[in-house]
């Protein structure tokens, strides 16, 4: 995934190169417990879905995101549990497909963000 923190300007994300962002958010070892439980595909699949969500439309199934990321079913269901019970990044709907994940959502919400790709989704 780039690199890049996108910072909203009215209906424009502009993506702010990391040697910017960085001096502000710190290193890794400054991220805290928190985020402590993340492995590397931990942060695959929520990158994977927040890049996918604006392109797809509508929610994601566990199925489809294995498959896109070529990890077994099982693994991303407990990537989805865990991500989700330490309300980082995304929440699924009652079917059990990922419907947000910071900043993007397919649910409906009052604002809207439009890539220059030509995707249009719904922002958190």
């Amino acid at each position: 995934m780039d690199k890049n923190l996108l910072f909203g300007i009215w209906r424009y994300l502009l993506p702010v190169p990391p040697v910017i962002w960085r001096r502000q958010v710190g290193g890794p070892q400054e991220i805290g417990p928190d985020l402590a439980f993340m492995s590397a595909d931990h942060h695959r699949v929520r990158d994977f879905v927040v890049l996918e969500l604006p392109r797809a439309g509508q929610p994601l199934s566990p199925q489809s995101l294995a498959l896109g990321l070529e990890l077994p079913l099982e693994r991303v269901q407990t990537i989805l549990n865990e991500l989700e019970r330490h309300k980082t990044f995304l929440f699924r709907n009652p079917r059990g497909e990922v419907s947000w994940a910071y900043p993007v959502t397919v649910e409906v919400t009052p604002h809207q963000v439009a890539f220059n790709s030509g995707e249009r989704v719904y922002a958190a």
